[in-house]
């Protein structure tokens, strides 16, 4: 087939999508909104593809704004939140490319993009409260909510090491990252929950230091308490990042948040077990001890789940 041939099949993909979903608006209206959704979906495949078929050598984050202005076009006509949902995650998608294509060739650009998105990730989570709710802020509570866990093992377990030799960044470049990194989840916060949006400067603190904290090593000239820190440190303040998200789902009165708070400190607990203490026990103790550890700390913290949610049920 010609390459116009094949542009104009890519064309009525995307069209056909969004047809469908106007033909069904009236009678079907969820599966209207299933078609735009589609539709939308597809306008990423439908740049890439012609970018493919004209062969066309361009920046490609420009191919991610597209996308996202596409899903933000249809957020505005059709008001629906899929569409919603699809401009939340393209949009940070386009700046952490343009930011990716930015520093390939400088070192240090890694961790300031695991800090945005981890942060921003907590702005999506937490923009619910038992005031102010609807459906699209569910469903980016939904995306924040699964973005948190594998964007703080980003920012927790990778390491950058300068294998390639490459030249730090320089302050101008990192002067735009961190203040992408930071204020724009700082806006957003706001504009979800206003007065309200106070314990995002928190969190944001909270994120940065944690990038900062060392892994544990071993030097043989480190003091006793230097050791300790870089030991303990880590998980004490990922634990302490758990207890503040569950303080700000007892405030909020949103459960979800209780939960996945409560999940990040038993995340924190099993981590510091077998990085630090499994290795240092025989392997039968080891084991013995961490199903102990599960039974215990597994009971208070049930315990504990229960008797916060019962107590933001009691004062919704």
């Amino acid at each position: 087939m010609s390459p116009g041939v094949r542009f104009g099949l890519v064309l009525f993909m995307v069209a056909a999508f969004h047809l469908a979903g106007a033909f069904t608006a009236e009678h079907s209206p969820q599966l209207s909104v299933a078609m735009h959704t589609l539709g939308t979906a597809s306008l990423g495949a439908g740049i890439f593809l012609t970018g493919e078929i004209f062969n066309l050598q361009e920046h490609w984050p420009t191919g991610v704004l597209l996308w996202a202005a596409g899903a933000w076009g249809a957020a505005f006509l059709l008001r629906q939140w899929p569409q919603i949902a699809l401009a939340a995650m393209l949009t940070p998608a386009w700046l952490l490319s343009e930011w990716e294509e930015a520093t390939k060739r400088f070192y240090g650009g890694e961790r300031i993009a695991f800090e945005a998105t981890l942060l921003l990730a907590i702005t999506y989570f937490t923009c619910r409260s038992a005031s102010v709710d609807g459906t699209y802020r569910k469903a980016l509570s939904w995306i924040g909510g699964l973005a948190i866990i594998p964007s703080f093992c980003c920012l927790v377990f990778e390491r950058e090491y300068n294998y390639m030799q490459y030249p730090n960044l320089s302050l101008g470049l990192k002067m735009v990252g961190w203040g992408g990194a930071i204020l724009i989840p700082f806006l957003i916060s706001y504009l979800l929950r206003r007065r309200e949006s106070w314990p995002i400067v928190l969190a944001a603190v909270w994120v940065v230091i944690q990038g900062k904290l060392p892994f544990h090593f071993e030097t043989g000239n480190e003091s006793l308490a230097v050791y300790a820190w870089h030991s303990l440190g880590p998980y004490l303040w990922s634990a302490a990042g758990a207890i503040g998200l569950i303080a700000w789902g007892v405030h909020d009165r949103i459960k979800s948040r209780i939960n996945l708070g409560m999940a990040l400190f038993a995340f924190s607990l099993l981590c510091f077990y077998f990085s630090d203490l499994l290795d240092k026990l025989g392997r039968s103790v080891s084991l013995i001890g961490f199903g102990i550890v599960f039974l215990v700390c597994g009971y208070f913290m049930e315990k504990t789940r229960r008797r916060l949610i019962a107590h933001v049920k009691e004062t919704a």
